[in-house]
């Protein structure tokens, strides 16, 4: 069974896009699905490369149960459109920057996060970088929906 793979992306991969990476990465660790679902993180930026999560993030993150402390901030590259079957960006900013490197031919790999959790009245997880915890409690809860929306999506189209 093939190993499906996806990358989630924000601007500097220190706050939404890691967060991600360990919320979905935890979900599928619930589900007994981390042998089936391979899950990564990066920005569009390369100001933080090498940097843990932002403080905040990981304390969210923390009090909810899910571990950041193994990630590390990367820049997202052309050739991760080759390797991930999913290329998430976190909004229309980062998916932008992310059409911009695209190969030809990749360009359904690229999704919004937030076009997994329909239901919701928002469609880009917002930057809580200069806002207070609030803004990390409310992109946890984002990033919470559309995850159980996109293991949901990806049962349905892999087979998983």
């Amino acid at each position: 069974m093939k190993q499906v793979s996806v990358l989630f992306v924000c601007m500097g991969n220190i706050c939404r896009s890691p967060t991600a990476h360990g919320v979905f990465r935890s979900l599928v660790e619930r589900e007994d699905l981390n042998d089936r679902i391979q899950t990564d993180s990066a920005g569009t930026i390369a100001y933080h490369v090498g940097e843990p999560p932002d403080r905040r993030a990981r304390e969210t993150a923390a009090k909810r149960g899910v571990d950041l402390s193994d990630l590390r901030a990367r820049k997202a590259r052309a050739e991760d459109f080759e390797i991930f079957d999913y290329v998430i960006a976190m909004d229309r900013s980062n998916y932008s920057e992310l059409q911009d490197i695209c190969p030809s031919g990749y360009e359904e790999k690229l999704y919004l996060f937030l076009d997994f959790a329909p239901h919701l009245p928002e469609d880009e997880v917002p930057d809580p970088y200069y806002g207070g915890v609030a803004g990390f409690d409310r992109v946890f809860d984002l990033v919470e929906n559309a995850s159980r929306g996109l293991l949901q999506h990806i049962r349905e189209n892999h087979q998983v």
